[in-house]
């Protein structure tokens, strides 16, 4: 049986809420497989319940840290370099769009809301990587999550599934150009989950079933199954892997029609 060690790499991990979170999925299966990780917040309210998860994994620490906050990113990545010397792995898992953009019509999404939905589910994987670079050990990896939205429309997702679109070109453009360090990117495609960003999202119980009666498999992904995914894709397992967007979703994205 081959297993994934990762003894000796550091890892740091941003956007965790709780332990839904998908971000969270992906942390606990590097601390499993032997890396030091940390992890990064938004907002103080956040540290408890992140405290309780790491609570029994010796290494681990965390940071608050607000993405769209130049001085929080550099605080973080100083702290990054202070506590590990530099990073092996980087798994970004931030995305938030106003409630208002995604309630009413797409076509009356306001300018203020689609830079915010942008900036932070987007443009922040260009700023994490920009303060990573210089910390990112050779043949280190990135890893992002995306949703199907970026792809097709998904009624109610409106300016998020343009900020999912805008994350997955950033993710091969970022490829290209961390490439020369031999630094990967990837992005994870994970269909529907039960996550606190779900919960924003109108009509999200429907959606969640209805897709795993369309799925392949005829159940939605799971969680872990996320995070066996994020484990792969950032590890040497997949060291020829790069600027790609690998769907964990039972199926359903290529799924053209359902006749029963």
């Amino acid at each position: 049986m081959i297993s994934i060690d990762l003894s000796g790499k550091t890892a740091l991990v941003l956007g965790v809420t709780n332990a839904r979170s998908l971000g969270w999925s992906i942390g606990e299966q590097l601390i499993r497989a032997g890396a030091r990780v940390a992890f990064s917040y938004q907002g103080e309210r956040l540290k408890a319940d992140l405290d309780k998860l790491t609570a029994p994994f010796e290494g681990t620490w965390s940071e608050q840290c607000d993405v769209t906050v130049e001085a929080d990113l550099t605080r973080l990545f100083e702290r990054v370099r202070a506590e590990f010397g530099g990073v092996d792995y980087i798994v970004h898992s931030v995305a938030f769009a106003p409630r208002a953009a995604m309630d009413g019509r797409f076509v009356d999404t306001t300018p203020e809301d689609w830079n915010t939905a942008l900036s932070v589910s987007a443009y922040s994987l260009v700023s994490v990587a920009r303060h990573a670079e210089p910390l990112l050990r050779e043949g280190g990896s990135i890893v992002t999550l995306t949703y199907y939205a970026s792809q097709k429309v998904v009624p109610k997702y409106n300016v998020m599934g343009v900020a999912k679109a805008a994350l997955e070109a950033s993710t091969r453009y970022l490829a290209y150009e961390l490439g020369k360090k031999n630094v990967r990117v990837n992005a994870i495609s994970a269909g529907p989950m039960r996550t606190v960003a779900a919960r924003s999202i109108p009509g999200f119980g429907s959606m969640y079933d209805k897709a795993a009666g369309m799925s392949m498999l005829g159940r939605n992904a799971t969680q872990e199954e996320v995070g066996k995914l994020g484990l792969f894709l950032l590890s040497d397992m997949a060291s020829g892997i790069t600027g790609e967007t690998t769907y964990v979703d039972a199926g359903y994205n290529a799924m053209g029609m359902q006749l029963d």
